[in-house]
């Protein structure tokens, strides 16, 4: 796995003052993507030992709310492959912060069936996480009033409460606008 970037006081990607890994390698190809250069899975660094060693040392002041892993698209299976020892660790080391994903992919149709049937990485990344965003970003419904999401169709997906009544639950940050 190659990312492009890491925002270690980051407050643009979820609630709090995050860390946030752009991971690359993306095929949806937006129209009008924020982060275009993240679509080559080769661009930026390799993701290595030494990278996840500094993410989970940026995570661990108090004031640090959580980790935040967009990109490119963090749930292709290359790049889930690399996130979820990541995330696997930041459960483990610091339970107290949140984990959220942002993916162009939908929690119904993509991840759960789909992607779940096929990869044992996806379940496990799921029931290790707080909130997936979801959805391609589309121009057509590009919104800045909607807080940590660039398009109406987007959702932030209390997945933990999702997987555990079975129906797609929104998070309370959903409503913030």
């Amino acid at each position: 796995m190659y990312y492009g970037e890491i925002k270690f006081c980051d407050i643009a990607n979820g609630p709090g003052v995050r860390t946030s890994l752009f991971v690359s390698g993306c095929t949806h190809h937006c129209q009008n993507c924020f982060n275009e250069m993240t679509w080559d899975f080769h661009y930026g660094q390799p993701y290595t030992q030494e990278t996840e060693d500094r993410i989970v040392e940026s995570l661990m002041p108090p004031y640090i709310k959580g980790l935040t892993i967009l990109g490119g698209e963090p749930m292709e299976h290359v790049n889930q492959q690399g996130i979820l020892p990541l995330i696997l660790r930041v459960r483990e080391q610091l339970p107290n912060k949140t984990i959220w994903v942002y993916s162009g992919y939908t929690f119904e149709r993509d991840i759960l069936e789909k992607m779940c049937k096929e990869w044992d990485e996806t379940m496990k990344i799921l029931k290790n996480i707080d909130v997936l965003v979801d959805g391609e970003f589309v121009q057509d419904l590009k919104n800045l009033s909607l807080r940590f999401r660039g398009s109406s169709n987007q959702r932030i997906i209390d997945v933990q409460k999702s997987l555990e009544t079975g129906t797609t639950e929104l998070s309370p940050e959903a409503e913030i606008k």
